[in-house]
């Protein structure tokens, strides 16, 4: 896709948006004001190096790794604008050592309480692999009316535990709880007062234990990286299903792939990988494991990507960089300095 430039004489900022593709139009009206802005639809490593080297703000979603090789082929670069919570995709240290502020949607809870895509999205991954839903419309394509092949589980009655009880796994639960499912959570910051009625409470343990599905909502940070284990996987009670829409890196890959072709485990739906921003993504152990396996379901990241959730969080990310520009005049500000701003 050729990048195409919409520019404004009333600032001299450079706002490149690499990945352009239904961009809110709203949202790029919004930076018009701001300066001159090139909508491109990057797709590899040297083209987003050679049209970073004249960005003042580089506006990225999920595709690229942004490190210190971006980050030197930009010498004027003075933010990193990113519409998503997890910022895996991004150098943090890289960026904070060279004093450039990060702004994304960490941290705005307010403003999150009603983009609901990623929630929506992890049922519709459980009641997939609780109905056997991408096979069966395979079978079907391919001419067959075989019902039986496919005979799947209710929700209803389920025992879910919720890895995490932040925002996305709040609204999960009650999602579960409108199916009349046993709900648990399991979280190091709450306390069984910060729950809401129906929600239980648990150690990781005893969550494991009871859970017929296990649905991950943990933030991702160094520290958690891998904690999801072959330890807690053969924790499961067997023939249970594990679904995935946080990060990839708080998953390990191969002990879930040994999990699902012993059959320790009926069944796992993933919407993220480990280092989705590198080209490899082909020899990831997931992908190969779902090329002929039906109890994997993978979906490539889309979890928030709905027209109504992105036209969101991009207004407002744009309104975060119009407020950083306006108070910023290239020195580093107290309310946007951190990297996860």
């Amino acid at each position: 896709m050729i990048p195409s430039e919409m520019t404004s004489p009333r600032s001299a900022e450079r706002i490149l948006v690499t990945e352009s593709l239904g961009f809110s139009a709203t949202a790029a009206g919004m930076l018009k004001e701001l300066g001159v802005v090139t909508m491109a639809d990057i797709r590899d490593r040297p083209e987003l190096l050679t049209l970073a080297a004249d960005a003042t703000v580089l506006w990225v979603r999920l595709r690229h790794l942004i490190d210190a090789e971006v980050l030197d082929a930009a010498p004027s670069l003075r933010c990193i604008v990113t519409p998503t919570t997890g910022l895996n995709h991004i150098d943090a240290a890289a960026a904070s050592g060279r004093g450039t502020p990060v702004l994304s949607l960490f941290g705005a809870s307010d403003f999150l309480r009603d983009v609901r895509a990623t929630a929506e999205h992890t049922l519709a991954l459980v009641l997939a692999l609780l109905r056997q839903l991408p096979a069966a419309a395979a079978h079907t394509k391919g001419g067959g009316w075989d019902r039986d092949s496919f005979r799947g589980r209710e929700l209803y009655g389920k025992t879910v535990g919720l890895v995490g009880y932040g925002r996305i796994g709040r609204i999960v639960a009650r999602y579960l709880r409108a199916f009349d499912c046993n709900v648990l959570a399991t979280d190091p910051a709450l306390s069984s007062s910060d729950l809401d009625d129906g929600t239980i409470l648990v150690s990781l343990a005893e969550l494991l234990r009871r859970s017929d599905i296990v649905s991950i909502h943990a933030s991702y940070s160094p520290r958690s990286r891998g904690f999801f284990g072959r330890a807690q996987i053969e924790a499961m009670r067997p023939g249970a299903f594990l679904v995935n829409t946080a990060r990839g890196e708080l998953l390990d890959s191969d002990a879930l792939v040994a999990a699902l072709a012993s059959g320790r485990l009926a069944g796992a739906a993933v919407d993220v990988l480990v280092g989705e921003a590198a080209a490899t993504r082909g020899e990831d152990p997931l992908i190969s494991y779902a090329r002929t396996r039906d109890n994997l379901v993978l979906t490539p990241h889309i979890g928030g990507c709905t027209v109504e959730s992105m036209e969101k969080t991009e207004c407002y990310m744009a309104g975060r960089l119009r407020e950083y520009l306006r108070h910023n005049s290239g020195e580093s500000h107290p309310a946007f300095s951190a990297s996860v701003a």
